[in-house]
């Protein structure tokens, strides 16, 4: 029975690790490693602890905003010598003992609205942090994607380099038999065993590439690298598309001019380095605001209370009023209110709104940028992924018609019609079309996933 080659080669929902030991029972797809790439990553805590210090200036803005300053405090002393009489405000040469308490409070009134902008800068700044973390994810999930594939395709170009030696193999043995029948020459036996040495080069070739393709997953998902770890491309979702000639039933995408203008509008709005660059821009605005207004007066209001208790220890037949009765007595209120009007302070607040004006520059054309960027990948996202569909279409065709070739050519050396150069040359060119074609099909999934991005779905709920 014949086998399809191509079927074996690209059918990438195969375990990567079959040939490992017993104990490597961990299997991931996809997802999985998307998530734990995710959850493990040092980025994602880093920006997660930035997330818990935006939410603490949050609602320390609130505070300050709205809630006074409150302070008390007690003061206790011992005076020896010379001192004041709080009595009669004269000096006395005795020991003498002092309680004193006092509790006081104030609140801004208007200071340029400093507070009111810190809260919005504060909000805008804390929804930047969801966004940041959003957008970390993303990357991470991007880059474990293309490293997950890399994987997938090493491990397939391992098969086929396998089947690649034991075709090889059994070449190099029918070649060895003809030339004792005398149908070959020596030199046709060197050269099969030249092509033989060739493939079981590419296969080391291939296997170490793999290897290095498995640390960079590992590395990319914080998995420790000395752990085992398997690979299970079941939900990479390219089973969709038959292998059939002309890869069968796979449509190139056509994406009307108002579908894409629609994905890049919605880029435009809800892409994280859109909104981070439009978070930026509102803050700066709120901080030259904020600096504008500093110019104007600054009202406080204020109260408080304090009161003392005394007495002299060391003076022979003092009595000192009763301790609550002097704290009741001694008492006393008050109530203030301040206005602070700058008038010269060194040209230092005009320089703080030239900077801060310039920030706001900067953050205009950041944000403008940003647009930009957005639309050309977006525009370019679209471009390679209908590009990839007609790759994926080419390469299908092209590994169908190879395959068939490599088979024919193989029965062609068997019979001894062609030489050991043109099955050599024969199995080259099979061998370069599944590469071309696995590729094909990995690139265009990749390709997919990035356009189903930019059009509102996380890569993780794909």
């Amino acid at each position: 029975m014949k086998t399809n080659k191509i079927a074996i080669l690209t059918t990438l929902f195969l375990m990567t690790g079959a040939n490992l030991t017993a104990q490597d029972t961990v299997t991931m797809n996809l997802k999985e490693c998307m998530r734990y790439a995710v959850e493990h990553s040092t980025k994602m805590r880093i920006q997660q602890a930035d997330n818990r210090d935006a939410q603490i200036n949050r609602r320390d803005a609130i505070l300050a905003a709205f809630t006074p300053s409150i302070d008390a405090g007690s003061s206790a002393s011992f005076s020896f010598g010379r001192s004041v009489d709080p009595e009669t405000n004269t000096y006395i040469q005795t020991t003498s003992f002092a309680n004193g308490f006092n509790a006081s409070a104030s609140m801004v009134v208007f200071n340029g609205f400093q507070a009111v902008n810190n809260l919005k800068i504060t909000k805008t700044a804390q929804q930047m942090g969801l966004t940041k973390a959003q957008q970390i994810e993303d990357q991470i999930c991007l880059a474990t994607m293309e490293a997950y594939c890399n994987v997938l395709y090493y491990t397939e170009m391992q098969k086929a380099l396998k089947a690649q030696v034991a075709t090889a193999e059994k070449a190099v043995q029918l070649a060895a038999k003809q030339e004792q029948l005398g149908q070959k020459s020596h030199a046709d036996v060197v050269q099969v065993q030249s092509d033989l040495a060739e493939r079981q080069y590419l296969l080391t070739q291939c296997r170490n590439h793999l290897n290095d393709a498995l640390i960079t997953l590992k590395d990319v998902m914080f998995w420790p690298i000395e752990e085992p770890l398997k690979i299970d491309g079941v939900t990479v979702g390219l089973s969709q598309f038959p292998l059939s000639k002309g890869a069968g039933g796979l449509d190139s995408p056509t994406d009307q001019s108002e579908k894409v203008s629609q994905m890049v509008e919605f880029a435009k709005t809800n892409m994280p380095s859109v909104l981070l660059a439009e978070g930026t821009m509102k803050n700066a605005r709120l901080a030259l605001k904020t600096a504008r207004w500093q110019l104007l007066p600054r009202l406080a209001v204020g109260g408080g209370w304090s009161s003392s208790f005394f007495t002299y220890p060391g003076m022979v037949g003092y009595v000192s009023a009763p301790y609550f009765d002097q704290l009741k007595n001694n008492g006393g209120e008050y109530v203030q209110l301040s206005l602070s009007i700058p008038i010269f302070d060194r040209l230092s607040s005009h320089s703080n709104i030239a900077r801060r004006k310039n920030a706001y520059d900067r953050a205009q054309a950041d944000y403008e940028q940003a647009l930009q960027t957005v639309e050309a990948e977006v525009r370019r996202a679209i471009a390679d992924r209908n590009g990839s569909a007609d790759a994926l279409r080419q390469a299908a065709t092209r590994a169908e018609l190879q395959e068939e070739a490599f088979e024919l050519n193989t029965k062609r050396f068997e019979q001894g019609l062609i030489s050991s150069i043109e099955y050599q040359t024969a199995s080259g060119n099979y061998l370069n079309a599944l590469a071309e074609h696995l590729n094909a099909r990995l690139q265009y999934f990749i390709k997919c996933s990035v356009v189903t991005y930019y059009g509102g779905t996380p890569y993780l709920h794909q």
